[in-house]
């Protein structure tokens, strides 16, 4: 029988949390009275996640499943494998820091009995750095302004979405892309809800800041043309004032005679273009650069094995997996 309810977590070097995770987990889900499935994508850890997800399938396989990546893809492409593998007609997307409650997943899973097919979450006070929170509060507002996506707080993954909306994103095939803008773009009927939000319970971001920067650059230049239009424009005035300027200057060289002042205004003038000019074929190569990764049509992300309930075979591919693991940990 399909569960009413699959909760997909992304896993990636969460061994000092993962006990955590179960002790609330499961007891906030048995506490909603309905059938769910949990499904763990392991995103190629190096600890050892594995053999404790391995540990917990064995414990619960009735409503466990662990996905197994070959390598590390991403936070998102774990995402998208557990919403192939899932079969419930509710999905919530979960972080495994225990920075959303689990008890919180009960409220999205009301909403969504309401009739709506996306249920997002906004952080009624985010436990992270002011800077961050900053710096996050003020992309957000830039993205939404962009993209016409209107997410209140882009970067929180705990959200619910219908089956209708999933069955949309397993047909697209982008190599690069944001996992809740890409369903809100296929919702009929979205809506947010506010939610807890607590420090992490061990280890630190998976994020860095260049993972942090790749993210926004794949959510605009994913969801919107928007920035290459701004710079065909800005060329164009540029190209007006340049052309302007250069009036004047040979209207001052005929009236005035040569002229040894205003070297470094112009100095400064073709110093600001170039920067302008360099950004902006930067811009256009990550939009070229999206698609040399579409055209190469590689698998987004290779699954090594998949636990689930009666594949025997299946453990013991992931009991000779957590072998290797440990083999490569250890060196």
């Amino acid at each position: 029988m399909k569960p009413e309810l699959s909760i997909i977590i992304p896993i990636y070097n969460e061994q000092d949390g993962l006990a955590s995770l179960f002790a609330r987990l499961y007891p906030a889900l048995d506490a909603l009275q309905t059938s769910y499935e949990i499904i763990f994508v392991n995103d190629g850890s190096r600890d050892n996640s594995v053999a404790i997800l391995a540990e917990q399938f064995r414990q619960r396989p009735d409503v466990t499943r662990v996905v197994l990546f070959n390598g590390n893809y991403g936070q998102h492409m774990a995402i998208l494998a557990g919403f192939e593998a899932s079969r419930g007609q509710i999905m919530v997307t979960l972080d495994a820091d225990l920075q959303n409650p689990p008890e919180e997943i009960g409220n999205l899973v009301a909403k969504m009995r309401e009739g709506y097919d996306y249920v997002g979450s906004i952080r009624r006070k985010r436990q992270d750095s002011a800077w961050r929170t900053l710096a996050s509060k003020m992309m957000n507002r830039l993205r939404e302004k962009i993209t016409n996506i209107k997410i209140t707080d882009q970067g929180n993954m705990l959200r619910a979405y219908g089956r209708n909306v999933i069955d949309l994103v397993n047909q697209c095939a982008e190599v690069n892309t944001f996992v809740p803008a890409l369903a809100y773009t296929f919702a009929r009927k979205p809506t947010e809800i506010t939610v807890e939000h607590e420090e992490r319970s061990a280890g630190e971001s998976k994020y860095s800041l260049y993972s942090l920067i790749r993210l926004n650059f794949d959510l605009v230049t994913g969801f919107s043309l928007i920035p290459l239009q701004i710079f065909s424009m800005l060329g164009m005035l540029l190209s007006f004032s340049s052309a302007v300027l250069v009036i004047y200057l040979l209207a001052r060289r005929f009236l005035f005679g040569a002229e040894a002042q205003g070297v470094f205004t112009l100095f400064a003038i073709a110093f600001f273009l170039m920067g302008v000019i360099l950004f902006g074929i930067g811009l256009v190569g990550e939009y070229v650069g999206r698609i040399f990764q579409q055209v190469r049509a590689r698998p987004r992300y290779v699954v090594q094995t998949i636990l689930q309930d009666g594949m025997v075979q299946a453990e013991a591919e992931a009991a000779s997996y957590v072998r290797l693991e440990k083999r490569q940990v250890g060196r």
